[in-house]
């Protein structure tokens, strides 16, 4: 399978940021250990801080890849443009979120990408990815 994985804004700060909500692990870290459990899938990872980028990526990816992991960061809860995007490309999208948003402020209750998802995996730490990864195997067959 070739997959992609998309990370929002600040999660360049993985590691560094909040450890006690996001852990102490950065996401190359965690990527290091996707590749080696995933050897015979081909995994890429982009991450900005900037919306547009990451709706270019995703228009890019959603028609090369088999699926694609989405972490939007804030955007989650407030970007109609990505929404509009996951809608518009052919591979499916997982949103995922590391820690258990709907522990957390109120504010990051709703999503707005949920309903163009396949799914959501949330709270499950870094993780997350990974049970992403699971998921998109078995729709993707």
């Amino acid at each position: 399978m070739k997959i992609l994985i998309i990370n929002g804004p600040n999660l360049n700060l993985l590691g560094i940021r909040e450890p006690g909500i996001y852990g102490e692990s950065s996401f190359e870290d965690y990527l290091e250990i996707l590749h080696e459990k995933y050897s015979d899938d081909e995994i890429e990872y982009y991450q900005s801080n900037i919306e547009g980028e990451l709706i270019d990526k995703m228009q890019a990816g959603g028609f090369t890849h088999d699926g694609i992991i989405l972490n939007a960061g804030a955007y989650t809860h407030t970007s109609i443009a990505i929404l509009d995007c996951i809608k518009s490309i052919p591979a499916p999208v997982v949103e995922v979120h590391i820690s258990n948003v709907h522990s957390r402020e109120i504010y990051r209750h709703t999503s707005m990408l949920s309903s163009a998802c396949k799914g959501v995996i949330i709270g499950f730490g870094l993780d997350s990815y990974r049970l992403a990864i699971e998921a998109l195997k078995k729709i993707c067959k």
